[in-house]
This record gives structure tokens, sequence and C-alpha cells, in this order.
């Protein structure tokens, strides 16, 4: 009897410990990436929105400051987005990358699409590697 009901504990106690049930979907990491970045512009967080970009980026801008006014100067329909939605998307095939389109409304109304290119990170965090964007929302390849 007291082998049933050490089984039973055992199972109980296994059931209620805290476990990962299937890695990190890369799609939505990489989406999180993007949606936080964006929020870190709206809430005008220069130290926050370049936490999010790759080495490569903080090559190019080794100060925040300067990332951050580069954003506002050449990529306004992100720095300042009215809406946006996430569009087509590709992951390549070992992970190491994600493209992610982005459709974007800007306060002003017009229309934008900015295309994603997201970098796996030792830590196994995506990080963004760049951004293209064009006014033509209409099919282009990922």
């Amino acid at each position: 009897m007291a082998t049933g009901v050490s089984r039973i504990c055992a199972v109980g106690i296994l059931l209620c410990l805290p476990f990962k049930v299937a890695a990190e979907d890369p799609l939505i990491s990489a989406q999180t990436v993007i949606t936080e970045q964006i929020q870190a512009f709206l809430d005008d967080d220069a130290s926050a929105a370049y936490a999010f970009a790759s080495p490569k980026i903080k090559a190019l801008f080794p100060d925040a400051e300067r990332f951050f006014d580069m954003v506002k100067r050449s990529y306004e329909p992100v720095f300042k987005v009215g809406n946006f939605a996430f569009g087509r998307s590709r992951i390549v095939a070992d992970g190491t990358h994600a493209f992610q389109e982005v459709l974007i409304t800007s306060p002003d109304g017009k229309d934008w699409a900015a295309f994603y290119d997201l970098e796996r990170q030792p830590n196994g965090k995506y990080a963004i590697n760049g951004v293209q964007m064009t006014r033509d929302t209409s099919s282009r390849g990922i």
C-alpha cells in the first residue's frame, strides 16, 4: 500500500513542478523584439530602443543617442508609428535569421512596409540587424 501512495505522491509532485513544454517560437520572439523596440520609440526611450539593435548596428552607431537620432531622421514611420501589423515572415532553417514584414500606418495616414532583418545572438535572443522601408505595401519577397 505504501508503494501505491508513494507513486501517487511522486506523480503529483512532478505535475506541480514548473517545466517548459516547448522551445520558444522564433517567430514570436522576433515579433516581440520588434514590438518592444517600437514601444521604446513611442516612449522616447533611446536606451531601451538601442538595446534591441544588433552588434552590427551598434558598431555603426556607438551610442543610444546617435542611434535614436538616425532612426528619428531616416525611419520616421517606425519612430512614431500610428498603427502597425505583422505581415509575411520567414525564419532561416537554422534559426540564425528572421525576416519580418511590418505594415505601418504613419501618424500622417500614409502606409509603409518595413522589412526587418533580425539576427539570433549567442544568448539565443534576436536583435534587429537592419530595416528597409518602402511606401509600396504591395507584394514583395520576404
